[in-house]
């Protein structure tokens, strides 16, 4: 499996690289796009430094290189998770202003018919995020906004992160024990 993995400058950056590790640790080749915002964020909620980042993907792409192979849907891949998703970014994709790498390889993502999972970072939500979102969505993308679940009873963050990590990556079919899943009695 190959996927697109980007990382905006919302905050969540832990999301994006919690992704990364457990999509290494299940054999799937990714291909990493972090935003410069992303990048700064990360160095101020996280102890991970992007370089460190980078180097759980397997390949990374600069957001300013719209020549990159992801921007095109000739390079075949199953799909592109964008998390954490930044209000920005989530208007680009909607509005189809691909200004840089992220927004391409999602408009691509969207028109060739792929999976797009969009974690969406804000508190609270405006109506234009909103709408944003419920028109991303009816044109094909995820909308997974990572919020915290109870019934697995979370005793650390950790915990809730992964749960939001298996979450994502169910999206995709790959197989993981990140969480406890629902179990009725």
């Amino acid at each position: 499996m190959k996927l697109i993995v980007a990382m905006t400058g919302a905050t969540g950056s832990i999301l994006g690289i919690r992704l990364l590790e457990a999509l290494k640790e299940a054999h799937v080749e990714t291909h990493l796009v972090m935003s410069e915002w992303a990048e700064k964020t990360m160095l101020i909620e996280t102890p991970y430094h992007p370089d460190d980042v980078k180097r759980l993907a397997s390949y990374v792409y600069e957001s300013s290189n719209q020549a990159a192979r992801i921007s095109s849907g000739s390079f075949l891949v199953d799909g592109m998770i964008i998390s954490p998703c930044s209000m920005k970014t989530l208007a680009a994709i909607r509005i189809g202003f691909a200004d840089n790498l992220i927004s391409r390889a999602a408009d691509v993502i969207l028109k060739e018919r792929k999976k797009l999972v969009i974690l969406p970072r804000e508190l609270p939500l405006n109506s234009i995020h909103l709408e944003n979102m419920l028109s991303l969505s009816n044109a094909g993308a995820v909308i997974l906004p990572p919020m915290l679940t109870f019934y697995n009873k979370p005793a650390t963050l950790d915990d809730a992160i992964n749960h939001i990590v298996a979450r994502t990556m169910d999206q995709f079919e790959i197989a993981n024990d990140l969480t406890k899943r629902w179990l009725s009695r």
